[in-house]
């Protein structure tokens, strides 16, 4: 009668368990907001110090001046136009042999081990350090191909280390679509070309911009690749205008310009041992952060326009 049944027993074990498990989860939950309180207070802590070091500095002269030997004259000219001049060559450069990449590898590459293995490679150069990028861009691009200590080396270096990331989340995109999608247009009579090209690439293609947003806050902190490839640490001009006043109206001289760029810059003015300097590197960042805040939304707009226009 004083007995306990095996049911309630059983029932007893599993209310025990469950109450483990959520004491679980909210141990788990405290420990995790523990850590991301910290490095979110770490990050802030950087930005605030930039900020509040580097802020006075910044002016129209800072902008609109080149690099010095005085402090108190020295600006950014130079390295803020070098780094949009690269990062206007990477970008389109990852973007447009990563997407032709992805669609191969996920629509047309037979399901083999050579490309198993091409995936697996592509997956492990995300993490293979910048300088390496460098050295190959010196090999390669500078001494092999003749183009020298100019833009656009320096421009292809950042775009192949960018490209895996576009490879990767553009492959993650694609692989989203749902199969119905291009089932329905193989059946109206559309080939492979046909369904990639209107159906499957619309859809994806806020996935791409992601990985997009991904790669230039990588590449447009790099500042090793970019050494070994030839950056100048001073330069005192601008790359010749892309624009011309007679026909065609159009020069790409300034491809093969040399150049610089902002985390160079910085690199430059925080090596010297003036507090004045240190400031002017503080004010760099401060660009820099803000330079990368408005290339991330303008391809966060883009991305959002997308994926409004594009409805399933």
């Amino acid at each position: 009668m004083f007995g306990v049944s095996r049911e309630q027993v059983i029932q007893d074990k599993i209310i025990r368990r469950i109450k483990f498990l959520r004491f679980a989860d909210w141990v788990f939950i405290a420990v995790s907001f523990i850590f991301i309180i910290l490095v979110a207070s770490f990050i802030i802590a950087v930005v605030v110090d930039i900020f509040m070091e580097g802020l006075e500095r910044l002016n129209l002269k800072f902008f609109f001046s080149f690099p010095s030997r005085r402090p108190e004259q020295a600006g950014i000219l130079s390295a803020w136009v070098g780094t949009l001049a690269v990062v206007s060559i990477a970008v389109p450069f990852a973007l447009i042999f990563g997407i032709l990449t992805a669609i191969y590898l996920t629509e047309y590459a037979p399901r083999n081990i050579l490309t198993k293995i091409i995936e697996i490679n592509i997956n492990n150069l995300s993490a293979v350090p910048a300088i390496i990028y460098g050295l190959m861009a010196v090999g390669l691009f500078v001494q092999i191909m003749g183009m020298g200590e100019s833009i656009i080396a320096g421009g292809i270096t950042l775009g192949l280390l960018m490209l895996p990331i576009v490879i990767v989340a553009s492959r993650e995109a694609i692989q989203t679509i749902p199969s119905s999608i291009k089932e329905a247009s193989y059946s109206l009579g559309s080939t492979k070309w046909e369904t990639v090209r209107y159906h499957v690439l619309p859809y994806c293609f806020d996935g791409v911009i992601t990985g997009a947003i991904v790669g230039i806050t990588r590449i447009i902190g790099e500042a090793a690749p970019l050494i070994t490839v030839g950056a100048l640490t001073f330069i005192a001009f601008l790359p010749p205008s892309p624009i011309k006043s007679t026909p065609p109206f159009i020069s790409f001289e300034w491809l093969n310009s040399p150049f610089t760029v902002l985390p160079i810059q910085m690199f430059n003015w925080i090596s010297r041992p003036q507090a004045e300097f240190h400031q002017n590197a503080a004010a760099t960042g401060v660009v820099l952060i803000i330079l990368t805040g408005i290339l991330i939304s303008i391809a966060s707009i883009l991305r959002y326009r997308f994926r409004k226009k594009i409805r399933w």
